[in-house]
């Protein structure tokens, strides 16, 4: 009987064990250590930064504003296209364009004819008028990657691109036709202009110099020619 009772007992004592096993809590896992804050960034070090922003800003600002004054030192105010300045810069960087991939390209100069009558006649509002329109009839005969450029007072070049001299001759022929079409009414009369064109071909070895003073010499003879035209009719 006393073992009965030392083994019931000692069976209460090992399920207390395990009960108090199963209910008793998890020893509580260490924390994971937290990084230290970083430090707050020095007075000096963000003043140094504002600085460099600032600068930047200033800088870019710059930049844009150099990029405009090099546009409007390169650009006639009055017909909205290039300058002797901006039209020769295009010139030199196309032959070089041409030098380099053996491309082809021809420069015609135009001289406008009975501009300075126009001005003395009916005023520099009048000539302007005329220019303006000489402008617009001349960029609608060329492709948008060509360029159109005033040299002077009456005086006008056409950088073409690809076109062999046959070509670029018919081009020219096709400008003084457009410019010789139109008419203008200044004080109830009705004027006309025209122009002359010089060709001069742009190849592995042209010199802009060279090709402006070709295509020059060219439009004075046509110029000739055309005079010589008039008069015999």
């Amino acid at each position: 009987m006393k073992k009965k009772k030392r083994a019931a007992a000692s069976g209460a004592a090992k399920r207390k064990s395990a009960a108090a096993r199963k209910v008793a809590p998890r020893r509580a896992q260490a924390a994971p250590a937290q990084a230290a804050p970083a430090p707050a960034p020095s007075p000096a070090l963000t003043e140094a930064k504002a600085i460099i922003r600032r600068l930047k800003a200033e800088l870019a600002a710059a930049q844009v504003q150099i990029a405009e004054l090099q546009a409007s030192a390169e650009t006639d105010f009055l017909l909205d296209i290039l300058n002797r300045r901006g039209f020769e810069r295009e010139l030199n960087r196309s032959i070089a364009y041409i030098k380099r991939y053996h491309a082809s390209g021809a420069l015609v100069m135009l001289d406008v004819d009975r501009l300075k009558p126009i001005n003395d006649t009916y005023g520099h509002a009048a000539g302007d008028a005329v220019l303006k329109a000489i402008v617009k009839a001349v960029s609608g005969q060329v492709r948008a990657s060509d360029v159109v450029g005033r040299l002077g007072g009456d005086e006008f070049a056409v950088l073409l691109w690809n076109l062999s001299e046959t070509d670029a001759k018919a081009k020219a022929a096709a400008l003084e036709q457009s410019i010789d079409r139109l008419t203008f009414d200044f004080r109830g009369r009705s004027v006309s202009a025209g122009a002359s064109a010089g060709v001069a071909i742009l190849g592995p070895h042209s010199d802009a110099s060279r090709a402006l003073e070709e295509a020059d010499s060219a439009m004075y003879v046509r110029k000739a020619q055309r005079r010589h035209e008039v008069m015999g009719q």
